[in-house]
Formats: structure tokens, C-alpha cells, sequence
């Protein structure tokens, strides 16, 4: 019999456990045991049900795009609870010198591909719009990894960078186009540039080829899909598939450590002996319990960078519903001075989300600007929302109901060098036969990233056993 330990109860441990209990139900002769360090299981998964609207503490959605989480979904039994965004009414405003306006028409991942409406829009000025019409003569490069920033900069100019790149990203990332590897986050638009040069003449080939794609099978699918429960039904769902004797809350690893030909966990219910360990904690979580087996994966570990952030949940009636703008929300470029950098309307991105007397936004704070008001209480942290969403939206009305959600160093920074940075770590986790790392410090922050990367950390310790003969995990296609 063949012992595992998981380390990590997020959705990445979750299913790195699911994949094991798959595979025992199946007649691999192994057991597992999960350590969680909090009282809860499901990491940052975590939905309120306040006054008949469904509040996320953490990511709402996922995007479409990315199938393993709701491949995930659709094999726990949840494909009914799979809901789409309601794309039909999908607009999102930036704020300009305290004023919302709309994203232009024909936008793809920040490159325009629709003439008149960039040429209309007062998002960008003339010199801006001019430099977007030169951008189509560009010849194809190969630069050195750069930052995102500096990618849309060479291409747009700082403008861009300012009221579209930063702010996009820090709603996903919680970080700043400067600091974010642009291979690492966006891989399309590096792969772009170097066959194509021109983002635009990039874009619009893509666009024309999807076009084409999709007249020939299906409609569009929604940009983003979420539970019509709630995100935390998935957490939910896989803890329910889960031997409840596995399971081990309140649990803080102390320490992981070689034992001959084993592994020894140590934490602060008991130590117990492994043949094999996935680690499915954030990167500087697994850095502390490497620190004694391996110095130098610890210390590529240690070196990428998290971000704090801080979700509000604010529920309002009628009367904010209807003063509220059409659309999914808005960002806020640092340029504007607000603490908050992003606002949704949760209301209208979802449907299940709210009854239709009420208007749900969920206000969203990170990096730097979370750390400066992480010690504030929950009220003062509301407060100073309410007031930005007054000077804002114009609403003045006291919200029915606020929550406050913090989630410390939670959101990983996928910095210049990023993409060697992990070519070392394998590297070097390949020297310590049993051990497999899974959660969004590596190859993707969102909730499908960690679903892909804990299928495949159990795949790797199940083959390295010999439990499974392929490294084809169930979840990564």
C-alpha cells in the first residue's frame, strides 16, 4: 500500500486528492491523507448567500476558454450548476479623470481591431490613435523576455499601458503591467508578435479564423462561467467525494523531510511517513517546508512574488440597481488615485446572482493599495468604498448588507524571468523522487489553471509509484 500525503487544501490540493481517490476507488492500492492548515477546506472558494444574493469571497467565474474546471464540474455531477455570463450585455467602462467610459468596440486582450469605434472612443487620444494605426506595419520580432508593459508599450505607447494594460491585469493578477512577465502571462501575444509583428494584423487573422470556425459548428460561447450555487459548490462537491478519514483540518506543515526512501511530513497535529508528497500551497508556503530537504528549491520558491487582495461585497435596492450603468463594471487605472481597482456589477455579469430588486457590487483592492489598508477594520475598509463608489457611480444610499473579504499574499506574480524561473524548479524537483508542486505559482493563477496543475501533480506521484502507467491525468487535455 502506497501513502500520500497532500499538502494544500485549495481547489489545486482538492483535486490532486479527487484524482488519488479516483484512482483508489479504481483499485490502486494507495491511501492519502490531505493537510489543511485553516479550519475550512476549499482555500479561497468560498460563496455567502446574503439576502437571497450569492456573495463570492474570492474568484466569481472562470473563463470559459480554459475547460478543466468545468470538465471538473461536469465529472462531480455538476454540469447542471454550470452558468454562462450574460455576454449580451457585457460592457466594461475604464475610469478617466473621474469619468466611466466604455471600452471600445473590438477589443481583443487590449489590442483594437475596429477602426471607428477606437477612432471615436475618448479613451485614447489622437497621438494614441495614430500610433494604433502605425502599430499595423510593425514586422515581427523576438525580443527577450520583457514585461507586459513594456510588450504594449512598444506597440501602443505609454497611453495604453496606462488605461488599458494595467488596469486588465491588475484585476486578474493584482499586480502591475511593469512587474508581470509577458510570455508568462500572455504567451498569445508574445506567439503573436513574433509571426505576425502587427498585434492588430495578428488579431484580426484570429478573428477572421474564429469567425470561420464558428460559423462552420457552434454559437459563441459566454466568456466566463461561474455556478449557479456558487463558486464554492465545486470546493464542496469535491470534499463530498473524499474519504472524510483523509482529511485533516487545523493542520499546519511544518516541515517535509527524506526518510531513506520516504518522506516524512511533519506538522503541527503529528508526523507520519510518505511514499510520496504533493505540494499544493502557495510558492512561498512550499519554500518553508523545503527549507531543510532543498535550500536551492526553496530559494526559487521563495522568489516568486504574491499579492495581497481585499473583496467587498456591497448589496443595495432598487434604487441603486436602476441609477447603476449597463454592463459588467469598471476598472480604474493607478493613474486616478482610487484605492479601489475594480468594481463589478455582479447583478448584471451573472444571472442567480441577486433577486431583481437589488444590485450586487463587488469592489475589488490589491497589491500596494491592499497593504495600505490591510489593518483597518471591516467598517473603516467599507467606509472609504462607499465613499469611492459615491464620487464615482453617485450612489449615496447605505447598502443593505457589506461583507469584507482578505486573502494575504494569495495572488501570485508572474514576473519577468518567470518561465525560467520554473525550468529550475523542475529541474531541481526532479532530483527528489516523489515530489510533485501544484497550485497557481506556476503556470496559471486562475481557478482552471490549479484544477490542471493539482490533476497533474497526482498523475506524477501516481506514475512515480507506478500506480498508473501514463502521465495522462484526467484533467489535462
Amino acid at each position: 500500500m502506497k501513502r500520500i500525503a497532500v499538502i494544500g487544501g485549495g481547489i489545486s490540493g482538492l483535486t490532486a486528492a479527487f484524482t488519488l481517490e479516483e484512482h483508489r476507488r479504481a483499485g490502486a492500492h494507495l491511501e492519502y491523507l490531505l493537510y489543511e492548515s485553516s479550519p475550512r477546506l476549499g482555500g479561497v472558494l468560498r460563496t455567502d448567500k446574503i439576502d437571497g444574493c450569492v456573495v463570492e469571497a474570492g474568484p466569481d467565474s472562470f473563463i470559459t476558454e480554459k475547460p478543466w474546471a468545468a470538465d471538473l464540474c461536469r465529472t462531480l455531477g455538476l454540469g447542471d450548476q454550470l452558468i454562462g455570463s450574460n455576454d449580451v450585455d457585457r460592457k466594461t467602462y475604464i475610469l478617466v479623470r473621474g469619468r466611466l467610459v466604455p471600452l471600445p468596440d473590438g477589443l481583443m486582450f487590449m489590442v483594437p481591431t475596429k477602426i471607428l469605434p477606437t477612432a471615436l472612443s475618448p479613451l485614447f487620444s489622437w497621438k494614441t490613435k495614430l500610433r494604433m494605426a502605425r502599430e499595423l506595419f510593425i514586422r515581427p520580432n523576438w525580443p527577450a523576455d520583457e514585461s507586459v508593459a513594456s510588450l504594449i508599450e512598444r506597440h501602443y505607447g505609454l497611453e495604453v499601458v496606462d488605461r488599458l494594460a494595467d488596469p486588465l491585469l491588475s484585476g486578474i493578477y493584482g499586480g502591475e503591467a511593469r512587474s508581470l512577465s509577458a510570455p508568462a502571462v500572455m504567451p498569445r501575444l508574445v506567439e503573436m508578435e513574433r509571426r505576425h509583428g502587427s498585434l492588430g494584423r495578428a488579431m484580426l487573422a484570429a478573428r477572421k479564423s474564429k469567425k470561420i470556425s464558428q460559423a462552420q459548428t457552434q454559437p459563441t460561447p459566454p466568456l466566463f462561467t461561474s455556478l449557479k450555487d456558487g463558486m464554492q459548490t465545486l470546493a464542496d462537491a469535491l470534499v463530498s467525494r473524499l474519504s472524510p478519514s483523509s482529511l485533516l483540518t487545523n493542520a499546519f506543515a511544518l516541515a517535509i523531510t527524506r526518510d531513506g526512501e520516504k518522506w516524512l511530513v511533519s506538522s503541527t497535529s503529528q508526523q507520519d511517513q510518505f511514499d510520496a508528497v504533493i505540494l499544493a500551497v502557495p510558492t512561498h508556503a512550499a519554500a518553508n517546508v523545503l527549507s531543510t530537504c532543498s535550500p536551492e528549491l526553496s530559494a526559487e520558491l521563495s522568489a516568486i512574488l504574491y499579492s495581497s487582495s481585499i473583496t467587498v461585497g456591497l448589496g443595495y435596492g432598487r434604487d441603486v440597481r436602476q441609477l447603476l450603468p449597463s454592463g459588467f463594471g469598471f476598472l480604474v487605472p493607478r493613474s486616478e488615485g482610487r484605492r479601489i481597482l475594480a468594481a463589478t456589477f455582479v447583478h448584471n455579469k451573472f444571472p442567480y446572482r441577486a433577486p431583481e430588486d437589488r444590485a450586487l457590487l463587488r469592489c475589488f483592492i490589491a497589491s500596494a493599495r491592499a497593504e495600505e489598508v490591510w489593518q483597518l477594520a471591516d467598517d473603516e475598509i467599507v467606509r472609504l468604498v462607499r465613499r469611492e463608489l459615491q464620487e464615482i457611480l453617485g450612489i449615496h444610499a447605505e447598502p443593505l448588507f457589506a461583507r469584507v473579504y482578505k486573502w494575504k499574499a494569495a495572488m501570485a506574480q508572474y514576473g519577468v524571468g518567470h518561465l525560467e524561473r520554473l525550468d529550475r524548479i523542475e529541474h531541481l524537483r526532479r532530483q527528489l523522487p516523489g515530489l510533485a508542486l501544484a497550485g497557481n505559482g506556476y503556470r496559471g493563477i486562475g481557478v482552471p489553471d490549479c484544477v490542471r496543475s493539482g490533476s497533474k501533480a497526482a498523475t506524477q506521484v501516481l506514475t512515480f509509484l507506478d500506480l498508473i502507467r501514463t502521465e495522462k491525468p484526467n484533467l489535462d487535455n
